[in-house]
């Protein structure tokens, strides 16, 4: 059975407060740096389909009575770029209509660069597409070639930075994710 977890990037090329969108076998996902945490959203506004990626951060804004508003900047909702729809990234929860419309949300992991390589070579975690064919480029297989009597004197090789790992399966509420 294919793997339904992909490595995506480096979690170090991902500062607080960007995001990303990355495809992962063939759908585009979103992936969001919250104060340090990663968060992953189907890049598609569930309302007509707008890049989520392409909205804009915003603070809560909340009132206790009108012409009162409070700018809560610690908890940022994501604006659609087409109609300013907001969710919140960290459980693709809508605000405009939290009963039935919300993103679908992908568990992005952090892992270390030892853990990855052992869990790529194992096919337990996927490379994406463009991952796949760089490290497989110039690899002939099945062209009839015979190999020849020399071989190329090969090393160890450590990962040590961390990378980011999406889980295909969308995250639902109490399904603990690996750290």
């Amino acid at each position: 059975m294919p793997s339904k977890r992909f490595v995506v990037g480096r979690a170090a090329d991902l500062a607080d407060g960007e995001k990303l969108a990355v495809d992962v076998n063939g759908r585009s996902i979103a992936i969001f740096n919250v104060k340090g945490e990663f968060y992953g959203l189907l890049n598609r506004c569930p309302h007509r389909g707008a890049d989520l990626c392409a909205g804009r951060f915003l603070p809560l804004v909340s009132a206790e009575r009108p012409g009162e508003y409070i700018y809560d900047t610690d908890h940022q909702l994501l604006a659609c770029p087409w109609h300013g729809w907001e969710f919140d990234v960290t459980t693709g929860q809508s605000y405009f209509d939290p009963v039935g419309m919300r993103g679908r949300p992908y568990a992005v992991d952090v892992e270390k660069g030892s853990l990855v390589a052992t869990e790529v070579e194992s096919g337990a975690v996927s490379m994406t597409p463009a991952q796949y064919a760089a490290a497989t480029a110039g690899q002939n297989a099945g062209d009839g070639k015979q190999p020849g009597p020399y071989k190329a004197e090969t090393v160890t090789i450590e990962v040590e930075d961390d990378y980011l790992v999406v889980d295909l399966r969308p995250r639902r509420p109490g399904r603990r994710t690996a750290s």
